[in-house]
């Protein structure tokens, strides 16, 4: 966990929130925890997506 990340409480508040996927098929690459927390992180500083870290 990075520093900005979602905590377990805050994530365990937002979590029952989200829409629930119904597509069969590949897995995703990423968990939706992984996408807010990116999402929060270009917020916060305001960087371009190419500029994004992994």
């Amino acid at each position: 966990m990075s520093r900005g990340d979602l905590t377990d409480e805050q994530w365990a508040v937002l979590e029952p929130l989200l829409p629930k996927g119904k597509k069969p098929g590949r897995s995703p690459i990423w968990t939706r925890r992984q996408l807010i927390d990116g999402i929060r992180f270009r917020v916060r500083t305001g960087i371009p997506w190419r500029d994004m870290p992994d």
